[in-house]
């Protein structure tokens, strides 16, 4: 059964293998990423959710099939490999680069955008390289900004099950977050950075630019707009992060929604104390001290989106979307939302998030994947969280230096 189930997923995956731009009509995203994950030596797939030592980058193009074959705020999957450009989100560039060549891409980039402006994206839990790629390329497309769009990609396993490890790897992910935050604020050419953070994603960014104000005395006022999409971050904590940013911190925006489930798990998680993304902005003490730190607040608990778990709102509303562009073009999913009915099952019967697995969750799961293909994508994911005998993921990457000077890495 695991063996049918491990080969019947709702959409392709590892899709990052290059095909022929061939719909005239698609519209192209080119972004810049920078991530923490390992390589992998899987093809299509590009980066795992393990860690690396060092940052990598890489030059990627996706194309996005016309406005009558997807609704704004999708993520068009293919359903087979190779994508259909005039159906399907379709890669059509993944290279990687080293830093002298993500510098020449930023340089071109920034020439494009007119103003010399940066919108930097960082993903939340439970999200594959792939993931955070063409999800960040929806948001360009849909938000229709201009900004030089560089994603950021951190090690997450890809699995409900793995809170924990992504957790962890927020942290571990910190210091290279703020290396390419000090690396804008010094480039000349770089005249307006916008940070769009979603998830647990919150948690890095707020870090990042912690770490930066502390260390620089403040934070560059080139530094204009941060944007807090239903940030799993603990309300007490946040107080203290904005408190050491500064007086003159970036302008906030707080996207929230107080029927957001994923939150509202982490929230029993982390002591049953508010997550930032879940709370009634018009209730004390969070109205008086959003109004004291002028941070913006957008209610989102009325909006209906497609996320079963209310946790990406942001990135599926059309409404949303287009006013994340605005705010940035003003001066100023996110999930990939693949949690099925059966990952739900499953996180109800696990006591802590961070716990290694369960056994009822994924006996309740399995008749599920039978007819959730969203369940049936993770489900092979939560059995090696479970056993760690079914799948690779938690061993070490061992790297050996190519001809050419790249280094493939394969689990040990």
């Amino acid at each position: 059964m695991l063996i049918v189930l491990g080969g019947c997923g709702g959409h392709a995956r590892n899709v990052l293998v290059p095909v022929a731009d061939s719909e005239q009509k698609s519209t192209k995203v080119n972004m810049l990423v920078t991530t923490t994950r390992s390589r992998s030596v899987v093809q299509g797939e590009m980066f795992t959710g393990e860690r690396a030592r060092d940052a990598a980058f890489a030059d990627i193009t996706v194309s996005i099939p016309p406005s009558d074959a997807r609704k704004v705020g999708e993520v068009a999957w293919p359903k087979k490999l190779p994508s259909n450009p005039a159906t399907d989100f379709a890669t059509l560039k993944a290279e990687e680069i080293n830093r002298e060549g993500a510098q020449k891409w930023l340089n071109a980039s920034l020439k494009k955008s007119g103003d010399g402006s940066v919108l930097v994206f960082i993903h939340g839990f439970n999200n594959r390289f792939e993931d955070s790629v063409y999800r960040f390329a929806q948001i360009v497309q849909d938000s229709g900004v201009h900004s030089a769009p560089v994603l950021v990609t951190w090690p997450s396993r890809g699995s409900l099950l793995a809170y924990g490890y992504d957790r962890e790897s927020t942290n571990y992910s910190r210091n290279a977050l703020e290396m390419l935050f000090q690396h804008l604020a010094k480039e000349q050419n770089v005249k307006e950075v916008s940070i769009l953070a979603h998830s647990m994603g919150n948690w890095l960014a707020l870090e990042a630019l912690r770490q930066m104000a502390i260390r620089n005395g403040r934070l560059p006022a080139k530094f204009q707009n941060v944007m807090l999409a239903s940030p799993d971050v603990d309300v007490d904590v946040f107080r203290q992060q904005i408190a050491d940013m500064g007086e003159h911190h970036p302008n906030f925006t707080l996207f929230v929604s107080r029927d957001d489930r994923a939150l509202a798990v982490s929230r029993r998680v982390w002591g049953d104390v508010a997550r930032l993304g879940a709370i009634d902005p018009e209730q004390a003490p969070f109205k008086q001290e959003l109004a004291d730190s002028q941070i913006t607040v957008i209610d989102l608990t009325k909006v209906k989106a497609g996320d079963k778990l209310n946790h990406g709102k942001f990135a599926e509303s059309p409404e949303v979307v287009r006013l994340i562009g605005a705010r940035i073009s003003d001066g100023q999913t996110l999930t990939d939302s693949k949690v099925g009915l059966g990952d739900t099952l499953l996180a109800a019967t696990t006591s802590t998030a961070a716990a290694a697995g369960s056994v009822a969750g994924l006996i309740l799961a399995a008749p599920v994947a039978v007819i959730d293909a969203d369940t049936r994508d993770n489900y092979a994911g939560h059995v090696s969280s479970l056993t760690g005998s079914a799948d690779t993921k938690g061993r070490p990457s061992k790297c050996v230096a190519g001809h050419n000077g790249q280094r493939t890495c394969a689990r040990q």
